[in-house]
Formats: C-alpha cells, sequence, structure tokens
C-alpha cells in the first residue's frame, strides 16, 4: 500500500509557440481509448473473460480491460475501492490514497464477496513425544537401580550410610528436570506427574530404612515384601513400562 496521503502527478507539456485550449482531460482519454481499440487487429478487439482485481487479497468490482498484452483498470474506481480520493486540475490528476496502517480500507471492509477463510489450528498431538519418552526412559532407569540397591542392601543386611544413597537420588533429580522441560504434550504431562510420584514415593521408603538403620532397628531381609509403599512403587513402575510400551498415556491408578 503506498505512504499516506500519496499523490500521483501526471503533467502535460505546453507549446511555449501558442496558446489553446485543450478539451477536458478525461475527453482526451477516451478518445484515446477509441482510437487504441479501433487500431487494435480483429482477434484484439474480441471479448476476453472477464477478470477480476484483487488489492490486498481482497476482490474489488474494479473493471480490468485487456489490449495488446497490458492490463488497464479505470482510475476512478480504483480510487474508490482503495478509499482514497482523485482530483484533476488542468494537466494534472491528484490521487490520495489512506496509510497502511490507518485502519480497513473500504476495499477490505465493502467490496468483499467471499467470506474469509475459517481460522484452523492444528490438533493436538496425542501421545507421547519423542523427546519427553527419551527422558523418561532415562529417569525410569535410574529409579530402577536405585531401588534395586536399596533392596539389595535391606536384603543382605549391609550397613546403609546416610550418603549411601546419594548419587541415586541426585540422578533421579537431574533426570526429572530434564524430563519436566522435555513434555509437550498432554500425555506428556500427565505422566510426568506419576514420575514425580515416583521419585518422591522412592525417597520415602529410602529415608524410612536409613532412619531404622540410624536408630539400630532390626530390618528384616524380607521387609521390602511386606511394606505397601514398597509394592506401590513396584506396580507404579510396571503400568509406567506398559504406557512406554504402548505409547500411550493410561493410568490405572497404581502411582497415586
Amino acid at each position: 500500500m503506498p505512504d499516506s496521503n500519496a499523490t500521483v502527478a501526471v503533467s502535460r507539456p505546453t507549446s511555449p509557440i501558442a496558446t489553446r485550449r485543450f478539451p477536458p482531460l478525461r475527453a482526451i482519454a477516451a478518445l484515446a481509448v477509441l482510437a487504441a481499440a479501433a487500431a487494435a487487429p480483429a482477434h484484439a478487439q474480441q471479448p476476453a473473460s472477464p477478470q477480476t482485481l484483487i488489492v490486498n487479497g481482497q476482490q474489488t468490482p474494479v473493471p480490468v480491460v485487456q489490449m495488446k498484452n497490458h492490463s488497464y483498470v479505470d482510475l476512478d474506481s480504483l480510487t474508490r475501492a482503495l478509499g482514497g480520493s482523485i482530483s484533476y486540475a488542468g494537466g494534472q490528476i491528484a490521487l490520495s490514497l489512506p496509510s497502511a496502517n490507518a485502519g480497513s480500507s473500504p476495499a477490505t471492509s465493502t467490496y468483499t464477496n467471499a467470506p474469509p477463510p475459517a481460522a484452523t489450528s492444528a490438533p493436538p498431538p496425542a501421545g507421547f513425544s519423542k523427546g519427553f519418552m527419551s527422558a523418561a526412559i532415562e529417569e525410569a532407569a535410574t529409579l530402577r537401580e536405585w531401588h534395586a540397591a536399596l533392596a539389595s542392601a535391606i536384603k543382605n543386611g549391609y550397613p546403609m550410610a546416610p550418603g549411601m544413597f546419594t548419587p541415586y537420588r541426585a540422578q533421579s533429580q537431574t533426570n526429572l528436570r530434564l524430563v519436566s522441560v522435555a513434555t509437550a504434550t498432554d500425555s506428556d504431562r500427565n505422566a510426568y506427574a506419576l514420575l514425580n510420584t515416583l521419585f518422591q514415593n522412592m525417597s520415602t521408603l529410602t529415608d524410612r530404612y536409613l532412619d531404622k538403620r540410624a536408630n539400630m532397628s532390626y530390618i528384616s531381609p524380607d521387609s521390602l515384601e511386606n511394606d505397601s509403599l514398597n509394592q506401590s512403587i513396584v506396580t507404579c513402575g510396571h503400568s509406567l513400562s506398559a504406557m512406554a510400551a504402548s505409547g500411550q498415556f493410561n493410568d490405572n491408578g497404581s502411582c497415586r
């Protein structure tokens, strides 16, 4: 769109020898069109198929004439379609057009014959995203190693120092943050909540047996088999593994 209040000026040279009264500019333009039409070959005067002038993506009623492989439009009609103004003064034609940011022009509000295309948005992706799956599998592997180390210490009666499981806990926290960053779909976000719950439960289970060992309480080798929290952790792990295999989120309540 031209700049605000742009002016197009067409000047005709005047003769220094004699001063004569010229016919109006519109009459001259009409005679020029008739002369060109008369001089054109017969095949060029045959009516062409109607053409539509589109301005800024919007249809206008401005007529378009094809002549000798050139397109011509009526200046007055074009000015109205663009919401501008035109004036004739002597040998000049002054054309003023509204600014591009002055709001909607008549061409976009009055001459729109077809409704604008309906806005369409892509449906949200279903299932787990690739990045989430990769990060979640890494987190699940760390949780399994952590659980296996705790189970082995309890079953074999190994001494459990306060920092014995710190590396597992720290790595699991790091992986969990990566899982959070990788969430992209609803399934990702729902599964992340279950992984976070599994991490919290694993921390609680570990602290429970570290406290027992610190208090010199007896820990039976089969303590985990009768521990409801441990059973919940195992069931939740199986449920998450099934989700990863299917690629779809399916909460059966075992991770809550």
